[in-house]
């Protein structure tokens, strides 16, 4: 499996198609992410700094971080040694694909790479909103 902290231009191609199509839908992202030692996770304030930049970004775009939860074993795959998922959800790929203009992006991104050592994210289709209750 190979480790990557970048998408590539396949990959954003699939999902700016899907923003700009009638089919685009809500989507929600699941991350698993590596952090760097520098990172401190899960208590170190780069870490602590990183996740309030993710959830001020992500609702400027009118998203949300649905959940945070550490890894504690990889039963199947090699995952061995990442940290944490997070289940982040957008109102549509349009959203998404608008992250890096948001307002605290800049910040947010400068955060990840000095966070996040190694990320896989996938995309899934969420055809329903997200429950707060």
């Amino acid at each position: 499996m190979e480790h990557s902290n970048f998408s590539t231009n396949d990959q954003i191609d699939v999902i700016q198609a899907l923003a700009g199509s009638t089919e685009d839908t809500p989507v929600l992202m699941l991350n698993i992410n590596r952090y760097t030692e520098k990172a401190g996770f899960p208590n170190g304030d780069l870490y602590k700094s990183y996740m309030q930049a993710i959830e001020y970004s992500v609702g400027n775009v009118g998203g949300s971080i649905l959940w945070r939860r550490p890894i504690s074993a990889s039963v199947v795959g090699d995952l061995t040694g990442f940290n944490e998922v997070l289940g982040v959800w957008y109102p549509s790929h349009q959203s998404f694909v608008d992250l890096p203009k948001a307002d605290g992006a800049k910040i947010m991104f400068s955060h990840r790479k000095t966070c996040v050592e190694v990320a896989h994210i996938l995309a899934m289709p969420d055809s329903q909103p997200p429950s707060f209750t």
